[in-house]
């Protein structure tokens, strides 16, 4: 099983990670998956090339204006479609609710592809798959490649903290439960790759997380 090769790299305004993931080295053109891609696309683009891969697919894990304003351009760009799930339509769409108008920038995006809870997605010869996480928003999603233990948690899981819950279609008690109902039932030596901030593991936030204090009720 060839590994899975992640690319952090830390956009716009409020320091996105967008994560760029493909395998090693195998011909002159590597397939890739570009994830929450919220700002520079014309760098994200550069990179690609320069780096000789190939992007596939476009995946959001929420509609927030800081994990997709570069979307529509890298689609347009590369040709590929961009996915999301499938109850984060009207945020994506909608100005206000996905705060792009307070970034200076109104962003109504539309996708190619609605994801379903549990839905499994082939990408680089591996099954990802789509977990719905709401809290951070009503409609988020995680990317579990579950061969590969590591999951792409968006603004959901962070290192010793989830995302706020304050900003449209939030919820405190959701994001609750998709963390410690959802989340903390994968295996502990899962890696998780955030939306903001370092990398951590499932085991260690079962440990360090201040929400694993409500894990069971």
């Amino acid at each position: 099983m060839a590994e899975l090769k992640i690319k952090r790299c830390v956009v716009g305004m409020i320091s996105t990670n967008c994560y760029i993931v493909y395998k090693a080295p195998q011909g002159e053109e590597n397939p890739c998956i570009i994830i929450d891609p919220g700002d520079n696309a014309s760098y994200l683009a550069k990179l690609c090339r320069d780096e000789k891969l190939k992007p596939e697919a476009i995946l959001l894990t929420h509609g927030h204006f800081d994990h997709m304003m570069a979307a529509d351009e890298l689609r347009r760009t590369f040709q590929i479609p961009i996915y999301a799930g499938e109850k984060e339509v009207e945020l994506l769409a909608d100005p206000d609710m996905n705060v792009s108008k307070l970034g200076g920038e109104c962003v109504s995006l539309n996708v190619d592809r609605l994801l379903r809870d549990g839905e499994t997605l082939d990408f680089l010869g591996e099954e990802w798959k789509v977990l719905f996480t709401p809290g951070h928003t009503g409609g988020g999603v995680c990317y579990y490649l579950k061969e590969q233990k590591i999951l792409f948690s968006g603004d959901t899981l962070f290192d010793q903290s989830v995302g706020r819950t304050d900003l449209p279609t939030g919820s405190g008690r959701a994001i609750v439960d998709s963390v410690t109902r959802v989340l903390f039932a994968l295996p502990d030596d899962v890696m998780v790759y955030p939306g903001h901030g370092d990398e951590t593991s499932i085991g260690y936030e079962k440990l360090h997380n201040p929400v694993a204090h409500y894990a069971g009720r």
